[in-house]
C-alpha cells in the first residue's frame, strides 16, 4: 500500500538527515559507528537535496532511482553492524537496525511513480 507521497517522503528525508547527525549523541555512538553515522547524514542530504520531488532543491536524481538507493540503503544498515564489527555493542547494533528497517518501510510505502517534478530543474522561491 502506497501511502506516502513524494512531498511527505521529502520531509522524511529531512528528517532522516537529522536523525543520523544526533544519533551519536542520543545513542553514545563512538568510533566508526559515529563515524558511519555522520556520513549517512551528508550522503543524505545530498541525495534529498539532488532529487526530481517537491522537496529537492536541485533535481538531477530520479526518484526512482532515489527509491533504488533507499532500499539497498536500508539491508546495508541492517548489516552494517556485523560487516564492521560493532555487533556487540547494542546501542550501535540497535540503531542501524531499526534505522534499516525504518528506512525499508518508508521504502515499501512511498509512492515513487510520478513525483509531478521534471528533473534538471531547480526549486526557486
Amino acid at each position: 500500500m502506497k501511502i506516502l507521497s513524494p512531498r511527505i517522503h521529502g520531509y522524511l528525508d529531512y528528517l532522516v538527515v537529522i536523525w543520523f547527525l544526533a544519533a551519536p549523541t542520543l545513542f553514545g555512538l563512538t568510533g566508526i559507528a559515529a563515524n558511519i553515522s555522520y556520513a549517512l547524514a551528508i550522503i543524505h542530504l545530498g541525495l534529498t537535496v539532488l532529487t526530481a520531488f517537491p522537496l529537492g532543491v536541485i533535481k538531477v536524481i530520479p526518484l526512482q532511482f532515489h527509491g533504488v538507493i533507499e532500499l539497498i540503503v536500508s539491508f546495508a544498515l541492517i548489516a552494517l553492524p556485523w560487516l564492521l564489527g560493532f555487533a556487540s555493542v547494542a546501542s550501535a547494533r540497535n540503531f542501524y537496525v531499526a534505522s534499516g528497517i525504518a528506512i525499508f518501510i518508508v521504502w515499501l510505502i512511498t509512492r515513487y511513480q510520478n513525483a509531478g517534478v521534471k528533473t534538471g530543474t531547480i526549486n526557486q522561491p
